[in-house]
């Protein structure tokens, strides 16, 4: 099997609903942890584990300015998971587009069958 343990660390790290929405918030571009932290109701402390693992799986960077630890998105950690999808939808569609056209071609042999009469 195939080795994918920075596609899996990229996954996992999105799999927490927390961790998702903090990744949406940092689109708009860097905050300081306690920016980042402000719509959650969770400690600062959990709020730092999670920061720790999205770090971790590296789809955001810290930096520590003076007292200020700011977070930042890493868009490009985000591109194994989209080149995933990528290759996997298009395998589906290829997949579906040869069951629709296998399912509109109409059967050489088919006999059609007669309308039932009504009793």
């Amino acid at each position: 099997m195939l080795q994918h343990s920075s596609l899996d660390q990229v996954f996992h790290a999105l799999a927490d609903p927390t961790r998702r929405a903090m990744v949406e918030r940092l689109t708009s571009g860097p905050v300081s942890v306690s920016e980042l932290a402000a719509p959650f109701a969770m400690s600062l402390s959990a709020v730092g584990q999670h920061i720790q693992l999205l770090e971790s799986s590296g789809l955001v960077r810290t930096a520590k300015v003076g007292r200020v630890r700011s977070v930042e998105l890493v868009p490009a950690a985000l591109a194994s998971a989209e080149d995933w999808f990528t290759r996997h939808r298009s395998r589906w569609e290829q997949r579906l587009d040869a069951l629709g056209a296998l399912l509109e071609e109409p059967e050489e042999n088919e006999v059609p069958t007669p309308p039932r009469r009504k009793r």
